[in-house]
């Protein structure tokens, strides 16, 4: 299968080029580019393919002056766009993944192995997110910007990303709850203040319409996410693995990252939670922190661990491997939603840019 292949190449690619850190950062950007141009000229994949296109159809004649009241305006506004511009709604895709792939362009070139922090993502959330649910998968790729605020100290930057982030899905609000901490490493003092400070926000999260809206969709409803008690559940392994293994080697080889690492670990263990409420939920929840859990795993065959170091900078890369080849080659959800995989980027197969 096109996936599993891909999969498999782009893991045995980081582990050809394990010891040439430079041919590393050289490989990095084609790596990046292909995969940018596999999300976003799909043709008829991801699971939202029609249901994006029915949007795109509704804003037909939009009335632009409701863009300040409306939820999600960025996402709106750019499908009113492309519509009144008379291109084609694939061209929604190509943008949606342009905004994720520049994000995680940012925060992967934090990072000691940029390629590996990519690879890693491919086979769950550059799958799931850019290929499929693309307005979270645009505004991941913005909080991973602010990310890279989070970790300069640089609250106001972050505020802003946070927002525009929403302007996509307004999911992304969440992460305002953390801008108490955004001004420094954390303490225990930090984080009493930022739960205080956190409640009104909290709060009023909880009671807006979005909230509602989630309540009546996802709880309510009884509806589950395909799959998602076990992305949610390698998320709360990860979390577990990040406290007991590594948390005291990285405070101590890398501190300036080590608060957004541990707080999105702290993350990671309330999204696994949130199953038994709701795993939808729990799960789109989860998806925003694939990015911190992917930095953990991508960091590791750079922390001097005393024992066993082969095996921790192994581990993510044939766990992620074992999950992906039974969910592509198992899961109805999956074949019914990728395969299967057509591109556009010579054409509209039989000139037809939708497809149904």
């Amino acid at each position: 299968m096109l996936y599993l292949g891909l999969t498999n190449f782009l893991f045995l690619l980081r582990y050809a080029l394990a010891k040439q850190g430079g041919a590393r950062k050289q490989i990095y950007a084609v790596v990046l580019f292909s995969l940018f141009l596999f999300s976003a000229f799909r043709y008829q994949v991801g699971c939202d393919w029609s249901g994006y296109y029915f949007q795109y159809a509704g804003t037909a004649n939009f009335d632009w002056s409701i863009l300040t009241r409306i939820q999600e305006p960025i996402w709106w506004a750019i499908l009113a766009w492309i519509n009144e511009s008379g291109l084609p709604y694939p061209v929604a895709n190509v943008i949606s993944s342009a905004v994720f792939f520049a994000g995680v362009h940012v925060l992967a070139r934090r990072q000691p192995d940029p390629l590996g922090f990519l690879v890693l993502l491919f086979p769950i959330l550059i799958i799931n997110m850019p290929m499929s649910g693309i307005r979270q998968g645009a505004a991941i790729g913005l909080i991973c910007i602010a990310f890279t605020a989070f970790i300069d100290r640089r609250p106001l930057k972050y505020a802003i990303l946070i927002v525009l982030a929403a302007g996509f899905h307004s999911s992304a609000l969440i992460f305002m709850l953390l801008l108490t901490v955004a001004t420094g490493r954390y303490t225990r003092g930090r984080l009493m203040l930022a739960a205080i400070l956190a409640l009104p926000g909290a709060y009023f999260l909880a009671s807006s319409e979005a909230a509602e809206v989630a309540t009546s969709r996802y709880i309510d409803s009884g509806i589950d996410a395909a799959g998602a008690a076990f992305r949610v559940g390698i998320l709360g392994l990860s979390a577990l693995y990040f406290f007991m293994f590594v948390r005291k080697t990285w405070m101590g080889a890398s501190p300036k990252d080590y608060s957004l690492a541990s707080i999105g670990a702290i993350g990671m263990a309330l999204a696994f939670l949130l199953v038994p409420i709701s795993t939808v939920i729990g799960d789109r929840f989860g998806y925003y922190l694939i990015p911190i859990q992917t930095m953990i795993f991508a960091r590791l065959p750079f922390l001097p661990f005393r024992r066993n170091a082969a095996f921790h900078s192994a581990v993510p890369y044939l766990g992620l491997l074992l999950v992906f080849t039974v969910w592509s080659q198992l899961s109805y959800h999956f074949q019914q939603c990728y395969i299967p995989y057509q591109t556009w980027i010579f054409g509209f197969p039989g000139g037809d840019p939708v497809g149904f």
